[in-house]
């Protein structure tokens, strides 16, 4: 491709609305363009690479037994009114025409509808069936630029097994494929243990890589190789300390006083005194969560021990319930469940909210004063936290989500009536996995790794181009001729050549460009060195050059790209 006649704009300046790494390289690299937020429109370059990861991606599921659908983004509301995911994906699910269609986040729906009308016995099973597809989302914060975005593009599959047996099968078909797809993308990754969130089921691994960028936290054990999403990682934390005597409860009055700090600071005492208690609402009634001073609930877990979905209750919701506002609120006197963290376990001299604006109970003892109350691990693991398997430190950092796979089980068959007939001419409902994989993450959390201050470091599987073509000064008809017949021998050879043959641009702009776009090796070819029938070749990762006489050019890159 001749860059005198390529749409690649290339930036000098960071775009002030980029912050990560992989955002910035991209969009000075003439790759993307935002078109709102959370929209990207990608260009010839960036377009290139995604490309080649689809086909790696395509590759590896074919050789599972794969087979490629394209289903339509474009959805009925009523299929997705089946499985109840209007209501729990929420806002972030796109609604059109009078909300009688959806624009898809995801396609266990659809396939679980096809699957309805054709898999009706045993002997149809198992079928793993797949899509690389445009997904919408409406994130309300979008971010990290095609990390996190509105309308993405993903490779979902889903497996229909007529057995538990079969699923277990198709589930490690997949770990085995993902690794070898994010193995032959050049990346670092790790795998985690996971929740299914929205999408339900049992089993579930996510794909992770490690990066500031990341919008999830991932705890990690660098001893015994224990890694989990923290909403669903575990640690052995210390227990609170109760006091061996109990003091009388006492109302203190706390003007102003709404968070833990200020509570610690207004009283003089330590935050492990304090108990912080959330409300939450779960199947239309209150529920109040009492903590260790400033832990945090992790809600997924918390969604897990009481078996459904959970929200947060409103300002107005919670001086209806308590009678007090956020900051004021505690377990004494609530009308309804109650559940405290392990970490406070039978604790006593407590200082909480007295639902009652402006006002706290201190001496408060749990086993003393309150009846009926569940404990449970519901808190955030934090770094520094103790590994349960192997007894070391935890480390707690963000990562981005590379891919997903889920156990679905029948959730999604049970609910459509997806049914089979087993080998005992019994009707079952069909047992499904789902699995995906984020086609412009993968590109993004490459660059993440991939980079330094001058530009992108791309190898030869991933690189838009194999090899950058510099001609130092095209007006010279001597450096023209060489550089064309360069160009014309190498591309005839197989390889992807980018020829920047632009005639007025300077040596140093060109070197900052071939640096910035990344391609792994560059031919420079100046009218010095020419003279002698010699070219220079710079490896872009390693920097290194080395000149090569024309005559043994091709022999020099054919021993590069073996």
């Amino acid at each position: 491709m001749r860059l005198s006649k390529s749409f690649v704009p290339t930036l000098k300046e960071v775009p002030n609305d980029a912050v990560v790494t992989s955002h910035i390289l991209m969009l000075r690299s003439g790759m993307i363009r935002m078109v709102s937020a959370g929209i990207y429109s990608f260009l010839p370059l960036g377009y290139k690479v995604i490309k080649k990861i689809t086909e790696i991606i395509r590759e590896e599921m074919n050789a599972i037994g794969g087979q490629e659908f394209h289903l339509p983004a474009l959805n009925p509301r009523e299929i997705w009114e089946e499985t109840n995911r209007v209501e729990s994906f929420g806002d972030t699910l796109f609604h059109v025409k009078n909300r009688d269609y959806v624009l898809a986040p995801t396609h266990e729906e659809i396939m679980t509808f096809h699957a309805r009308s054709v898999l009706k016995s045993y002997k149809d099973l198992p079928q793993i069936w797949y899509q690389i597809q445009t997904k919408f989302r409406n994130e309300a914060r979008p971010r990290s630029g095609v990390i996190r975005g509105r309308q993405f593009l993903m490779k979902d599959s889903y497996s229909f097994d007529a057995t538990w047996e079969q699923l277990d099968s198709a589930y490690a078909l997949h770990d085995k494929a993902y690794r070898k797809i994010f193995n032959k993308c050049g990346l670092k990754y790790f795998v985690v243990g996971a929740s299914s969130g929205a999408m339900g089921g049992t089993g579930s691994e996510e794909f992770m890589v490690k990066s500031d960028a990341g919008e999830d936290t991932v705890a990690y054990c660098g001893h015994c190789g224990y890694a989990a999403n923290v909403e669903v990682a575990v640690s052995i934390a210390a227990a609170k300390l109760s006091d061996k005597t109990s003091e009388e409860i006492r109302e203190i009055f706390t003007p102003g006083v709404k968070s833990i700090d200020e509570l610690c600071k207004f009283l003089s005492i330590s935050e492990a005194q304090c108990a912080k208690s959330r409300v939450y609402i779960h199947e239309g009634k209150p529920i109040l969560v009492l903590m260790l001073g400033n832990d945090e609930v992790n809600e997924t877990k918390l969604e897990k021990i009481i078996g459904g979905m959970i929200r947060p209750a409103r300002p107005e919701e919670l001086k209806e319930i308590t009678g007090a506002d956020a900051g004021s609120i505690g377990p004494i006197g609530f009308k309804g469940k109650i559940i405290a963290d392990l970490k406070l376990k039978d604790s006593s001299n407590l200082f909480s909210g007295a639902n009652k604006n402006d006002y706290h109970l201190g001496g408060i003892d749990l086993k003393r004063d309150i009846k009926d109350m569940d404990y449970a691990d519901l808190r955030i693991v934090q770094s520094g936290e103790t590994c349960t398997r192997c007894g070391n430190k935890l480390q707690v950092f963000s990562a981005i989500e590379l891919g997903h796979i889920f156990k679905l089980g029948t959730k999604y068959s049970t609910a459509m009536g997806a049914t089979f007939l087993n080998e005992n001419g019994e009707e079952k409902p069909l047992i499904m996995g789902s699995y995906g994989i984020g086609v412009e993450r993968v590109m993004a959390c490459y660059i993440e790794q991939h980079n330094d201050e001058k530009g992108i470091i791309w190898d030869k599987t991933l690189a838009p181009f194999h090899i950058h073509l510099l001609g130092l000064n095209m007006r010279k008809e001597s450096t023209a001729d060489a550089c064309e017949k360069i160009y014309s021998d190498l591309s005839a050879a197989g390889y992807d050549v980018l020829f920047d043959d632009r005639p007025d641009a300077q040596a140093g702009f060109k070197f900052n460009d071939a640096d910035l776009l990344g391609m792994p090796v560059q031919i420079i070819v100046g009218e010095k060195k020419l003279k002698e029938n010699i070219v220079e070749i710079k490896l872009r990762k390693s920097g290194e050059r080395s000149d090569v006489q024309l005559n043994d050019l091709k022999e020099k890159i054919d021993n590069l790209f073996k």
